[in-house]
């Protein structure tokens, strides 16, 4: 049963990667024709996130309630539906509104699946899982560059989305008996979730400190990703076009550190996945922060994703060891939640540090933030009184 699940879930993690990219592929053209700058960007990612952290929030209660199945099923529902409406938005203000039903729907596949495949799975298929997010991630920018290729404009690469989201809808609605069978068998292994309120959630001990690990392990994430071409523009002397082409390889790195370290996973602790993949990112930002030759800030970029790849699904898949599998979800939730606001929050953060300063301080910051997620990763066993393996 699990074996016939696991298919679908990577195909989901795809789905969900594939709107994360889209916007800001689509947005240069977009904007023309909503009649707005590139930095109203900003906004419109803002409340997709707002959407995503509450949903994460609501998450384990949500799943309680209808079962994992059937939160998959609404919240495919409304990333197709706001995929298809996007299509045909040409106001800023309905771009705005469709980004809160987009990050929504996103915020609860992403809790829901993590939680799933961590109670009932191997690590390296939490590893698997994030690769499929990269895949999907690496697929949304195709299918709008495409779209603006063959059609001049980018509705069509979001109604291709939407159609592509439609098709995952119907499958997973004719495989709910699927998921039925299997929530009943995870009510048998590890009993009923625990029912805490927020306030009862947030006194488990370990909890706040996993929370900080997220937000500072995804914000090294979003802050080295955000800031790529542009220091290697400015600081490394690339010219733009070379500067865009070559801060893939970060990305490069993260996808394929995924797909690889679900096979290391086989014989690793996930404890020691975290920390050899933040000694390669603290690396990859020390090649950055050094005055080397622009080659090694190549390099830097390589290492800083190679090492991220780890980190995230070995974080997810600890969860249940250190909290119980019946909490389990509601501290996946809280997580995500608080991985998102790292997203959100500390690239802009760096860019106020950047106008006070220069580019220069974008190593610094990372260097700062992979130094924090160790320090935060190296607690929670401490708090939670899980048995720390070598």
């Amino acid at each position: 049963m699990l074996s016939l699940l696991l298919p679908l879930i990577y195909v989901s993690f795809i789905s969900l990667g594939l709107p994360d990219a889209m916007l800001g592929a689509a947005w240069p053209s977009m904007s023309l024709t909503v009649g707005r700058s590139l930095s109203d960007l900003g906004l419109v990612s803002m409340i997709s996130t707002l959407g995503a952290v509450t949903s994460s929030l609501l998450s384990s209660r949500l799943i309680e309630r209808f079962g994992t199945g059937r939160v998959m099923v609404g919240s495919v529902l409304l990333t197709a539906l706001g995929l298809v409406f996007y299509s045909f938005s040409r106001s800023y203000f309905m771009v705005c509104l469709l980004a809160l039903p987009l990050g929504m729907g996103g915020g609860a596949v992403d809790s829901g699946l993590n939680g799933f495949v961590a109670r009932n799975y191997k690590a390296s298929h939490m590893s698997w899982l994030h690769f499929m997010w990269g895949v999907g991630a690496t697929l949304g920018p195709l299918i709008i560059g495409a779209s603006i290729k063959l059609t001049g404009s980018w509705p069509r690469g979001y109604l291709t989305a939407g159609i592509i989201q439609g098709a995952l809808l119907a499958i997973l609605l004719f495989s709910l008996p699927l998921w039925k069978k299997a929530e009943s068998q995870e009510l048998h292994d590890f009993g009923a979730p625990k029912k805490l309120s927020l306030q009862g959630l947030m006194k488990t001990p370990g909890l706040k400190t996993t929370m900080l690990a997220f937000f500072c392990m995804v914000g090294f994430e979003y802050t080295g990703s955000v800031w790529a071409a542009s220091f290697l523009e400015e600081q490394k002397g690339f010219d733009a076009a070379a500067s865009a082409l070559l801060s893939s390889i970060y990305f490069f790195g993260t996808t394929f550190g995924r797909g690889v370290s679900g096979f290391v996973a086989m014989k690793i602790d996930s404890r020691r996945m975290i920390r050899y993949g933040l000694c390669l990112a603290f690396f990859g930002a020390l090649l950055l922060a050094l005055p080397l030759p622009r080659e090694a800030a190549l390099a830097g970029y390589l290492f800083l994703g190679l090492g991220n790849a780890p980190i995230f699904p070995s974080m997810s898949f600890l969860v249940p060891q250190r909290f119980g599998a019946n909490l389990s979800q509601a501290v996946i939730g809280m997580s995500t939640a608080a991985a998102y606001f790292g997203s959100t929050l500390m690239p802009p953060l760096t860019g106020l540090i950047v106008k006070g300063a220069s580019l220069k301080v974008v190593p610094f910051m990372l260097l700062l933030l992979i130094a924090a997620a160790w320090f935060f990763t190296e607690r929670i066993d401490r708090r939670t009184g899980s048995i720390q393996k070598a």
